[in-house]
């Protein structure tokens, strides 16, 4: 038996309310030593140049995703790429070689994070390693609605995550106020 009627129950839906006050991941502080990101990978001949380097842009390709692990794991959210601040090719990386890159979050900002990338070569029939690059990455943590958002602060209890938090924040100075001047 079909009922000639349909009852409905009302339902009321309350509108979402985003605030800008921290979540409570980001109230909290946590270690440099908890965002760590390791990524290795064997570089291949598909990945060097005609004198048997690897190409810059595969490094930083590398570089920019164990960042971006490092910075999502401190987030506890989505971050994305704002800057490559600083790359410092020291040695060439050849083909056969192990490429790793060791990330860790420096600095913290309300909703930015600075990123130090460190990056070794390993021959990995002699066991020879190299370290090859130093980078820095700027960060940004997002909310759902691809906006800005903040962030844990960073337990730098140990001397040298306060000192790499000090380099971080002078770095971030040093790079605002050459915007500010270069804008005058």
């Amino acid at each position: 038996m079909v009922p000639t009627t349909l009852r409905c129950r009302r339902i009321e839906v309350k509108p979402r309310v985003y605030s800008l006050a921290m979540n409570d991941a980001a109230q909290k502080s946590k270690k440099p030593a908890d965002s760590v990101a390791v990524m290795s990978e064997l570089m291949m001949p598909h990945q060097v140049n005609n004198l048997g380097h690897v190409f810059g842009g595969e490094v930083l390709s590398m570089v920019d995703r164990a960042a971006a692990v490092s910075a999502m794991r401190h987030a506890g959210r989505a971050s994305v790429t704002v800057s490559i601040d600083r790359v410092e090719f020291v040695e060439p990386i050849y083909t056969g070689e192990l490429v790793t890159c060791t990330a860790r979050v420096n600095f913290v900002g309300r909703t930015s994070m600075e990123i130090g990338v460190i990056v070794d070569a390993e021959n990995l029939l002699t066991g020879e390693k190299r370290h090859t690059n130093t980078c820095l990455l700027t960060f940004v943590a997002i909310d759902e609605n691809h906006r800005p958002c903040p962030v844990a602060r960073l337990d730098v209890s140990d001397p040298e995550d306060a000192r790499r938090f000090r380099e971080g924040k002078r770095r971030r100075e040093v790079r605002e106020a050459l915007d500010r001047e270069l804008q005058a």
